[in-house]
């Protein structure tokens, strides 16, 4: 489908999905933003759900202000997959050791490492910045400085809550690795110190919404912000570099015999920041649950941890900001998921899937989640699909 437009106060409400769909809180939210006075543009994607300030699945043109609410507060997360040359018939018929065997190596929930990673030992990781990135920690906001033997032994961990480490087949049975995490509970400190501050300003006052508040360009309070911010979506990278690293380590071990060889990584945001250019103007362009889709951009759409997940390549679509969706999105809170659905129900829905089945997952079940299939579909003019994945091993936090 193409988009339909919403009025809104400022600028037009650009929604890839049907407006009667979309919760009235998650509508509200949208209201909201397109009132705020710096706005240029509204595109919402089609996984669209409420959030705090702004909504999940929305991307949001601002020219001289960014919204840190409107970046999300796990600033940074976003997702890696690489092709590998496996396929299915070289996999056992029991997966529960290649699950054992991630989870030993990448340390998940609020786990971390006992030591540093060493990068230049883990296979694959990008050179440069790592220097760079510790040498800026320095400079992050107090609300986050004590941390620091913290978030490097953080960095190459998965989180927990919708983050997840899978091991996937393709329609051709090649395997894939894939994984979604970000900036750990350091980009989420970082968030919600920056939106405390920026609503003590005075023009934030009048808002209709305080978690709606910006800083503007030229103050030292989007220096600052704009410093950590940046620094938070480099941790977050890295971050996933890291456990990309280890995984494809974990997976050479464990198919010793194959000589197991990897594609370039494909790695996406989908909670950040980008100055972009839009009909002659410069722009701050928050994606929040969005994935940049620039013409030939490759990009990853995941589903639930028992449907399965999309690589795609972005049609570059400026009504969207070049911008597609992040993944099914929610369709039922967390707690809803907790008293709707039971481990039997868990069960039934990841059948042929190794991973977790008891009630501490419950509420990331693939019934919480909106169909991937019709997600991808209405969203037909911003990306085209480049390969469909089911997943057969799925690590969560």
């Amino acid at each position: 489908m193409s988009y339909v437009e919403v009025p809104g106060a400022k600028v037009p409400i650009r929604l890839w999905t049907d407006p009667a769909t979309v919760e009235d809180v998650a509508m509200r939210q949208l209201q909201n933003v397109a009132t705020l006075p710096w706005i240029k543009g509204l595109a919402v994607m089609p996984d669209v759900h409420y959030g705090k300030g702004a909504t999940v699945g929305s991307v949001i043109a601002m020219r001289g202000a960014v919204c840190p609410a409107a970046v999300g507060v796990d600033i940074g997360c976003g997702m890696s997959a690489v092709k590998t040359s496996l396929t299915a018939n070289d996999l056992p018929g029991d997966l529960s050791r290649l699950r054992s065997r991630i989870e030993q190596a990448i340390p998940v929930g609020r786990g971390m490492h006992d030591e540093m990673v060493d990068p230049t030992r883990v296979f694959g990781f990008p050179a440069g910045g790592w220097d760079s990135l510790w040498d800026r920690f320095d400079g992050v906001a107090d609300a986050v400085k004590f941390r620091r033997e913290r978030a490097t032994k953080q960095m190459g961990s998965l989180g927990s809550g919708n983050h997840f480490i899978e091991f996937c087949l393709d329609e051709s049975g090649s395997v894939w690795l894939m994984l979604h995490s970000g900036s750990r509970n350091i980009g989420k400190e970082l968030a919600e110190y920056h939106i405390g501050e920026a609503q003590k300003l005075p023009h934030n006052q009048g808002l209709v919404d305080r978690d709606l508040a910006v800083f503007v360009t030229d103050t030292p309070e989007m220096a600052a912000y704009r410093h950590d911010l940046f620094w938070a979506q480099e941790y977050a990278k890295y971050n996933r570099a890291v456990m990309m690293g280890l995984f494809q380590e974990v997976v050479r071990r464990e198919f010793r015999k194959a000589k197991v060889t990897f594609d370039p990584v494909i790695s996406c945001h989908h909670n950040y920041v980008a100055e972009e250019r839009y009909e002659g103007m410069d722009l701050l362009v928050t994606r929040k649950g969005a994935i940049r889709a620039g013409s030939g951009d490759y990009g990853i759409i995941p589903g639930s941890m028992g449907t399965g997940s999309y690589i795609v390549k972005g049609l570059g679509n400026a009504a969207s900001f070049n911008s597609a969706s992040h993944g099914a999105g929610r369709k039922m809170s967390r707690n809803a998921a907790k008293r709707r659905f039971s481990t039997r129900d868990l069960e039934e829905q990841t059948r042929g899937v190794e991973c977790r089945k008891d009630a501490g997952v419950v509420d990331e079940i693939p019934g919480a989640y909106k169909p991937i299939e019709q997600v991808i579909d209405q969203q037909r003019d911003l990306v085209q699909v480049v390969a469909k994945l089911k997943q057969v091993v799925c690590v969560k936090g």
